[in-house]
Formats: structure tokens, C-alpha cells, sequence
């Protein structure tokens, strides 16, 4: 199995992408990585590995250039060559913690919507209470959405979860402003309608504030939506941790007390870390593509990188195709 990685996007490049890399290739006999970059930044910290080659190219994709100008512009860069080298199957899936907008332009105009599906959804997994986690989708790929998108969502939804996470009977909820039938906006009371009689597990609607539960599974959305709830869960978490460490500082028997609940507070910190649950997949394209967090360190590109294997292996791209056809067939 082949994956290319973008190796100069995001804030720890290519250092951390490097370090992921050799931590797959030992962990995972089957995978062999291309790491697209400039060589003469990615050689300080490359141990040579006969599963892991690097592809030259000092062109990179900023996060503040505009996505269509960027894939346009700068056919060569690292990004581009990885989504490229998807496209052309010289490799199975590509990873970048680049650029967001330019990944998905490319990976649209490069690898291609499955046939059936009317919009991508950018998707990744959020820690829950019992340490499973949840999908969420769509975080920002669509702001605007028909019901056929959410529905389509919730299909994809339940096919990650179930191939990739061996989640069973997947629970599929829909993210309102209540959890009674009836509630929410036109769209949302269209998407409930649609995906009542969906052939997954449709729990009916999910409150934010009830997301990291552990009761549902996957959670469907508009980007627009799902953007916020996302950065809302980031940015209390970050908050949270903050506090506690400045409260814990701040006197020495707290300091003593500190000492002593360390291995509590870095399990909890580790559940609450995106880092453990790889990339948001960019769900509908004929070919897996990851998008990893852009403060990425290397324990985030190992798990991208077992993510992306994971729905290579498992298929994840044809069973979506084979689930969206039987189900507008019914």
C-alpha cells in the first residue's frame, strides 16, 4: 500500500511528517511512503528506510493563499504533487496538514466526487467521555446544504464507522438546536424527514451540548455548523487545560497536588487530544485523502497515516459508491 504525504504543510513540517512516517513504517509491514518536500529539509531528520522515499520540490502551499489561485499556481508544490500522485495511482491515499481550502480544490479537481454523491464532507473524529469518539461531518467542506447532502453524510458516516472504527450498528444523530422531533430550521427538519428512513441506525436529533457523550456515533451537520461546534470543543479544551494549570500553580500546596494527580490530568489530556484520532477525511472522493491538523505533531501523522490505511484496506471509498446507489435504489 502506497501513501503519499504532503511533507512540508503545517506548523511542524517537515519534521513532524518525517517522524510519523518512520513510526508507520515500522509499525505497518504493508505501507511504503512517498514524502513530497523540499529534500534538503526533510533529509536532517530522515533515517534512510528502503519503505520511504522522498520526491523533490521546494513549492509549497501557504495557508494564506486563496485555494483555487494556490492549486493553480503552484501545480508543482508538495500538496499538489501528493494529490497528483493519487490521481495518476501511484499511490492508494494522500495526507497533507496544509492548507484546508487547496486540499479540498485539489482532491475535487484532482481525484473526483464518487459518482452518486452531490457534495464532499471534510470529517474527522472528536474525543467522547469513554474514549471511543465521534465522527462529525461536515466541518466547513460545504456551508451551504440540501437535505440530500445530510442524508448523503450519514451514509458515509456510517460506512467509516463501520469499516474503519468496526463500529457494528453505527448511531447516526443529526446536530439541532433540540432533541425532539419537529425541532430546527427548514433544513433541519428536511434532513430529519430524509433520514428517517435511511437503511442506518437514525437516532434523531443531538444537542451539542450532548455530542461528546458517547451516545451517538456519528453526528451530520452543515459545515457551517459543524465548523463552530468544532472550534468551540477546541477551544474549551485548550481553555479548560489552561485554567487548571494556572489554578494548579498558583500556591505551592497546589503545586504538591499537581505533582501528585500528573498521570490523572495527562490521561484526561490525551482524551481530549485530536492527535490520537488521526485526520478529518475528506469523505466522497473516489480515493482516500486525509487532512491532518495543521499543529500536527508526529504522533498525529502516525495516526493519519494509520487512518488512511485503514480506509484503503477496508475499501471505504467503494462501499460508500455500493451504499449510496443501493439506498436511492430503495
Amino acid at each position: 500500500m502506497k501513501i503519499a504525504i504532503d511533507a512540508m504543510g503545517g506548523d511542524h513540517a517537515p519534521k513532524a511528517q518525517v517522524a510519523g512516517a518512520l513510526a508507520a513504517v515500522r509499525s505497518f509491514e504493508d505501507v511504503t511512503i512517498t514524502l513530497l518536500g523540499d529534500e534538503l529539509k526533510i533529509a536532517p531528520h530522515l533515517s534512510a528506510h528502503d519503505r520511504i522515499d522522498v520526491v523533490h520540490t521546494p513549492s509549497v502551499i501557504t495557508n494564506d493563499e486563496t485555494p483555487t489561485q494556490a492549486i493553480r499556481k503552484k501545480k508543482d508544490s508538495s500538496m499538489m504533487l501528493a494529490v497528483k500522485a493519487v490521481r495518476e495511482k501511484r499511490a492508494d491515499a494522500c495526507i497533507s496538514a496544509g492548507n484546508t481550502g487547496a486540499l479540498m480544490a485539489a482532491g475535487l479537481m484532482q481525484i473526483g466526487r464518487i459518482n452518486g454523491l452531490e457534495r464532499p464532507a471534510l470529517a474527522p473524529m472528536l474525543p467522547t467521555l469513554d474514549g471511543e469518539g465521534f465522527l462529525l461531518l461536515d466541518v466547513g467542506a460545504n456551508v451551504d446544504t440540501r437535505a440530500e447532502h445530510l442524508f448523503q453524510y450519514g451514509v458515509m458516516g456510517d460506512v467509516y464507522m463501520r469499516q474503519v472504527k468496526n463500529r457494528k450498528q453505527p448511531k447516526v444523530g443529526l446536530l439541532n438546536v433540540g432533541s425532539e422531533e419537529g425541532k430546527g430550521n427548514d433544513l433541519s427538519k428536511q434532513a430529519y424527514e430524509r433520514m428517517k428512513s435511511a437503511d442506518f441506525e437514525f437516532i434523531g436529533n443531538i444537542e451539542a451540548r450532548d455530542v461528546m457523550n458517547g451516545g451517538c456515533d456519528v453526528v451530520v451537520c452543515d459545515g457551517f455548523s459543524g465548523n463552530i461546534l468544532l472550534k468551540s470543543i477546541e477551544g474549551t479544551a485548550e481553555s479548560l487545560f489552561s485554567i487548571i494549570k494556572s489554578e494548579l500553580t498558583s500556591t505551592m500546596m497546589n503545586k504538591m497536588a499537581a505533582g501528585i494527580l500528573k498521570p490523572s490530568f495527562k490521561n484526561i489530556k490525551e482524551k481530549l487530544s485530536y492527535s490520537h484520532y488521526g485526520g478529518a477525511g475528506l469523505f466522497g472522493l473516489k480515493a482516500p485523502v486525509v487532512k491532518a491538523h495543521g499543529s500536527s505533531d508526529h504522533t498525529a501523522v502516525f495516526h493519519a497515516i494509520r487512518q488512511a490505511r485503514q480506509m484503503v484496506s477496508e475499501g471505504v471509498a467503494d462501499v460508500i459508491a455500493t451504499d449510496l446507489q443501493r439506498q436511492r435504489s430503495e
